[in-house]
């Protein structure tokens, strides 16, 4: 059998059929006050040293949400089939002592069996708590319908995809199977945009001017391109915009996009990348005598909104997304719900990633 890198780090190594005879010996010597748990997360991966990298995610993930963690890591380039699986608990202090203490269980995988690969998962879920499955990288022949009926919520990243389209047919195909909960860190990284635009248009006259929008500019940084797309389509969603294909501008520049408002007016929106913008840098929408503009410098920790109305403006700031997966994780675990209006814009979306 292979040995993960960093094997050590992840805590004492056990037999896979004594795993939950070897948890309960661990409480048993620890002197933690509480041993917590409100889910079982599962963190999946198939790139090369995944296993310590989602322990110290999970570490940080656990000072929040009390779970079981499986970290699952499975190694496709070698052909034989085996699993190793190791033990260990995040722990968390208060008054100087261990308070809650959330187990954790790590398993390297190699060979490629999608049998044994469920078995692995669901012999080891606590009964009778919610699946929250974490999927990183692209979607693989072992996410299959028997694995996704399983599972409470999907996280996923389609930032990070290769092949972006193929990918969301495998998603949109588990959506119409089982109405599968998804939970997408692309979308998840616009949700403080989509705040700030919403609280500016609650002022009368910029929420008037909705109907006479001429243009929208939307900069975001190359490696998320994906969450602008998803911003605009939630945008053009809430205007009520006209959404066939024929109206979308077919210049050679792919992001170059052309609405029609109910009231038969032309809107040209430019989707522009740069490499020094944070993961979405700017949505500015402008129409007669408005303008209302959201941005975020790359690296800061804030939102700017600005509203110009004529003689009336408005400069406020506010909180931005994170920049670190774990903690959009962390922030999608403890909003929850169903993600509705994800599922909403979805088909609208894939429209526009089409084109």
């Amino acid at each position: 059998m292979t040995v993960p890198d960093n094997a050590a780090m992840l805590g004492k190594e056990v037999p896979v059929e004594k795993i939950e005879r070897e948890l309960r010996i661990l409480w048993e010597a620890d002197e933690a006050r509480t041993n917590a748990s409100l889910m079982n997360l599962a963190v999946y991966s198939e790139a090369s040293g995944a296993l310590h990298v989602n322990s110290d995610i999970i570490r940080e993930i656990t000072r929040e949400h009390a779970c079981r963690a499986l970290l699952i890591g499975l190694d496709k380039s070698i052909e034989e089939i085996s699993v190793r699986a190791w033990i260990t608990a995040h722990c968390h202090l208060a008054h100087g002592r261990k308070s809650v203490c959330c187990e954790q269980i790590a398993f390297h995988l190699t060979g490629h069996s999608r049998g044994r690969f469920r078995n692995t998962i669901f012999a080891h879920l606590q009964s009778d708590l919610p699946l929250i499955f974490w999927w990183q990288g692209n979607l693989s022949s072992m996410f299959s319908e028997s694995l996704y009926r399983r599972i409470d919520r999907l996280v996923i990243d389609s930032s990070a995809w290769i092949d972006t389209a193929k990918q969301f047919e495998k998603i949109t195909e588990a959506i119409r199977q089982v109405n599968l909960t998804v939970q997408d860190l692309a979308w998840t990284r616009t949700y403080h945009f989509r705040l700030a635009i919403a609280s500016l248009y609650d002022d009368p006259t910029a929420s008037k001017s909705l109907k006479n929008v001429s243009k929208v500019k939307i900069v975001v940084n190359p490696e998320h391109k994906v969450s602008g797309i998803q911003l605009l389509a939630w945008f053009t969603e809430m205007a009520g915009w006209e959404r066939t294909q024929d109206l979308i501008s077919d210049k050679e520049d792919s992001g170059s996009y052309r609405f029609l408002t109910d009231k038969g007016s032309i809107v040209d929106v430019e989707l522009s990348e740069d490499v020094n913008s944070a993961a979405i840098g700017k949505i500015e929408v402008i129409s007669d005598g408005v303008t209302v503009c959201v941005s975020r410098e790359k690296g800061s920790k804030h939102l700017r909104h600005q509203l110009q109305c004529g003689g009336h403006e408005l400069d406020l700031h506010g909180p931005a997304d994170s920049d670190s997966s774990a903690e959009l994780v962390t922030d999608q675990l403890s909003r929850g719900g169903k993600n509705s209006l994800y599922k909403k814009i979805l088909p609208f979306f894939l429209e526009l990633l089409g084109k």
